[in-house]
């Protein structure tokens, strides 16, 4: 073929579909056979690039093809023919036939893939695989019997491949042509004319092959027919068609299937012999079938990746010459015996952590000689890695960023690219590389808490280290530098910078001052890490300091309350059971926790065996029944102690009377007080003296001139109305503000003489309470103080009111005494005995006495000394001058 043909016969076509910006396809069509150097196409005009640009990327052909066909000339920018093509050897009967390969630039890197489709010349006839065949024919033979023949085989394809078949001559038979479904054709010769031993025992015919080639090319097979003597039965197969499947991995002398033939008839023309009649071009010296069983062996490998059917046609034939005909299709069923195969295109070795994500970091081409699943190819890469895989077109990957790095987690990766295929077992590849991650201001301090939590004994030193913040910086150098800063903010309304202190280096919190757990138990703060870089980044982190309690306070006695000026005593009477509460100690800690957990003990007693303390109530109460014998002065000294370490406490002295009546109570406890040491400050007492005695003086002072003024008015009333003086006093009667009710404290009168040990005062019933308190700086008169109340409940009370009856008037030597009901009196008595003082009555009262009676809702008036008091009103006094005048 000339050079001008096979340039006429290439058909050029070019797509340039652009599946990115560094991605491009190109197609060419050649036919095969042309001479080494031929011109396949300009890839740099078809490409849209100079040669300067081939020259500049370091263009070359990438394939994974061991043979190269096709050459790059980069001076012309052109594809020429490298080694000659045949597109037999190259592709079989597979179509399209096709080279496929890359063209790769660098600086930027370009990858561009480009396909050469080899189209097919008639340079094959077509052939038989022998040159006469031979066929034993009984005469009996009916019209329409059919006689399979040999097919011819042509190696081109397309319009060049095998078109059809001519037998010559055709006087007894004819030739018929069956379409497979696989593009075969079946050649069959039948019989359409009796055959006629006596005429013609032997026969030749010629089976011409014609392919459809320009020029046309054919191959011929001669066929001898021996007429026999007539066998009326033939052989027949149990089935027509018979189908097998072996792996392609099928070790050689294995038995693929076994056919079988009948035939009714005896000795030689009943005995069956079975041969392979026809059999496909690549089947050629694969399968055999034993003659005497029928059995289909495997002689040769089977690969799934070139031949996926095989049929073979099987024939019978008896003694008689009579033949039967069955078909045999043995599938291969792939398996997966073939790895991917990974091959890096391109790849960087470094990467900036700021780098955005979907940067292409490596190229790479994967590919699996398989096929179906066995040859689906998925690819991954190693987990927990910020990188992903991506197919950017058929049999390439692209590594690229999935997230952002971060050199400080992780400033190299080693990424394992897996390759593999769905196949059962599935088989991959692998091929690790190396990534380096350099690194960029991006991390600010953090600390190693959420928050801070610490804790201080109270009364510390200032300047005692508490604890110490810390934080970490993932950067490098001086962009990992931390320095700490106490923000501002205040406790209670103080800075923060006067309670506590910060190392700027360090991280420790220094106390500054002395912490107090009653004053306050804990305050917040923040304190922020800044780094040193530009700018800083900083985080900050809050801080809970808690004071612990010391147990620097003792207890505090509530009660019993102990003070220098008075003696509190509880009164037990005799007839008390076992168990009696006498009191009960009452104290308080302001410390807290166990600090303030309190404990009572009975120190000192004056009869251990009569009372005891509650340990953990200060209850007082007696272990045994009071009798006669035990004395009436009963002192107890109680310790109250916490439960701090070291522990404090306090004392408490508690005086008991053990006694039934207070006159007894009086006698026992006179001197009582006399003993009692007093530790309190002289001078407070000396000042309180002379404010009390001042008052005192000025008190008197107005006093004395008030009654001045008020004897010389009422005396002068007297002498103008001339009235008589007349000594009157009402029992029970005081004059409260002109309200006619008596007030509710009542003195009685006390006379008692120097040195005397016994009082002559008559006391009442007790009340509900036993304490006596004893004061020294009273007057020594004995008071009864009760609330309104529970005297308005007495039924002979002082405030009923009664009017006065007929024994009002008294003689002028005659005056009330305290021979009236005595008021019930409380419990709580305040005696001061002083030696040598006689009490007196503290109401004196006038001399003369005259009632002056008024109108219903007016009162009594009395006169005293000459003087009058005025009434209400003026009519008031007029009437009472009217009624005096009655009384001369």
């Amino acid at each position: 073929m000339s050079e001008g043909t096979m340039r006429r016969q290439v058909l050029l076509f070019i797509s340039v579909l652009y599946l990115s910006s560094v991605l491009g396809q190109v197609s060419y069509s050649i036919p095969e056979e042309m001479g080494r150097g031929s011109l396949v196409g300009n890839i740099a005009q078809d490409l849209g690039l100079d040669t300067t640009r081939l020259k500049s990327g370091k263009a070359r052909i990438f394939t994974r093809d061991s043979v190269e066909y096709v050459d790059l000339n980069k001076e012309k920018g052109v594809l020429l023919i490298k080694h000659r093509i045949d597109r037999e050897a190259l592709c079989g009967k597979s179509t399209p036939c096709a080279l496929h390969f890359q063209i790769i630039l660098e600086n930027p890197m370009e990858f561009y893939s480009v396909t050469i489709e080899i189209t097919d010349i008639n340079d094959n006839p077509p052939a038989f695989e022998t040159n006469d065949v031979q066929f034993n024919i009984s005469e009996s033979a009916v019209s329409g019997t059919t006689f399979v023949l040999e097919r011819a085989t042509d190696l081109d394809v397309g319009e060049n491949s095998l078109k059809t078949y001519v037998l010559k001559p055709t006087n007894n038979f004819n030739l018929k042509i069956n379409n497979q479904v696989d593009g075969s054709k079946n050649v069959e010769m039948v019989l359409h004319a009796s055959l006629d031993r006596e005429k013609n025992e032997h026969l030749s015919l010629v089976l011409t092959a014609v392919d459809g080639g320009e020029p046309q090319m054919s191959g011929t097979m001669q066929i001898l027919i021996n007429v026999l003597d007539a066998n009326d039965n033939a052989p027949v197969f149990t089935q027509p068609v018979y189908k097998a499947s072996i792996n392609e991995n099928t070790p050689l002398g294995t038995a693929v299937l076994t056919v079988h033939a009948t035939d009714a008839d005896d000795t030689s023309n009943g005995r069956i012999i079975y041969s392979i009649s026809s059999k496909q071009d690549y089947s050629r010296g694969l399968f055999e079938v034993n003659k005497d069983t029928g059995v289909i062996t495997l002689m040769g490998h089977v690969d799934y990746e070139k031949l996926r059917t095989f049929q073979i046609n099987i024939r019978a034939s008896d003694g008689g010459g009579l033949t039967g005909f069955c078909k045999v299709i043995v599938d291969v069923v792939d398996i997966n015996d073939n790895k991917p195969d990974i091959h890096i295109m391109s790849t960087s070795t470094s990467i900036p952590e700021d780098a955005k994500t979907n940067t292409v970091v490596t190229m790479i081409n994967v590919e699996d000689a398989d096929s179906s699943e066995n040859g689906k190819v998925q690819c991954t890469i190693n987990d927990n890695i910020p990188f992903v895989m991506r197919s950017s077109s058929n049999s390439f990957y692209s590594l690229l960023t999935d997230s952002d790095l971060d050199r400080e987690r992780a400033s190299e990766y080693n990424i394992t690219v897996t390759c593999s295929d769905e196949g059962v077992p599935s088989l991959s590849s692998s091929v690790t590389l190396t990534l380096q991650i350099s690194d960029v201001n991006d991390n600010a301090p953090v600390f190693e808490r959420s928050s801070y939590e610490a804790y201080i004994v109270e009364n510390n030193t200032p300047g005692l280290s508490i604890f110490t913040v810390k934080a970490r910086d993932a950067d490098w150098n001086q962009n990992a530098r931390v320095s700490y800063i106490l923000e501002d903010s205040s406790v209670n309304g103080v800075p923060v910078s006067s309670y506590v202190s910060v190392s700027a280096d360090s991280g420790v919190i220094h106390a500054v001052r002395s912490f107090d757990y009653e004053q306050i138990k804990d305050f917040h703060f923040r304190v922020k890490a800044q780094d040193g870089g530009s700018p800083p980044l900083s985080s900050n982190v809050s801080v809970k300091i808690l004071i612990q309690d010391h147990n620097d306070n003792a207890p505090q006695v509530l009660y019993p309350v102990q003070t220098g000026g008075s003696l509190v005593a509880e009164m037990v009477p005799r007839s008390a059971e076992v168990g009696y509460l006498v009191t009960k100690v009452v104290a308080v800690d302001v410390d807290s926790g166990q600090n303030a957990w309190l404990s009572y003990k009975l120190q000192k007693a004056t009869d251990r065996a009569l009372f005891e303390v509650g340990l953990q109530n200060g209850e007082i109460r007696t272990i045994r029944q009071v009798t006669d014998k035990d004395a009436v002065k009963q002192r107890l000294t109680v310790v109250v102690e916490d439960n701090g370490q070291p522990s404090r406490s306090a004392t408490v002295i508690v005086n008991v009377a053990v006694a039934d009546s207070f006159p007894e109570v009086l006698s026992e406890f006179t001197d009582f007080t006399q003993d009692k040491e007093y530790n309190d400050n002289l001078t407070f007492y000396l000042v309180l003296a002379l404010a009390v005695v001042s008052f005192l003086f000025i008190t008197c002072l107005v006093v004395i001139i008030s009654v001045k003024i008020y004897r010389w008015r009422q005396s002068r009333i007297l002498y103008q109305s001339n009235l008589p003086v007349i000594p009157y006093y009402p029992p029970r009667y005081s004059d409260t503000l002109g309200t006619g009710t008596l007030p509710h404290v009542y003195n009685y009168e006390v006379c008692r003489t120097t040195d005397s040990r016994k009082s002559d005062c008559k006391f009442g019933r007790a009340g509900s309470q036993n304490v006596l308190i004893m004061d020294p700086s009273s007057t020594g008169t004995m008071q009864r103080i009760q609330s309104e109340n529970s005297i308005l409940d007495e039924p002979d009370s002082p405030l009923e009111q009664k009017p006065p009856n007929n024994d009002w008037r008294f003689n002028q030597g005659q005056r009330p005494g305290p021979s009236g009901p005595y008021m019930p009196y409380a419990t709580h008595i305040r005696w001061t005995p002083k030696k040598g003082t006689r009490y007196q009555h503290r109401n004196r009262h006038c001399g003369h006495f005259l009632p002056l009676v008024a109108d219903q809702g007016s009162f009594f008036k009395l006169l005293c000394r000459g003087g009058v008091e005025v009434g209400p009103d003026q009519k008031s006094a007029d009437k009472g001058r009217e009624r005096l005048k009655l009384f001369r």
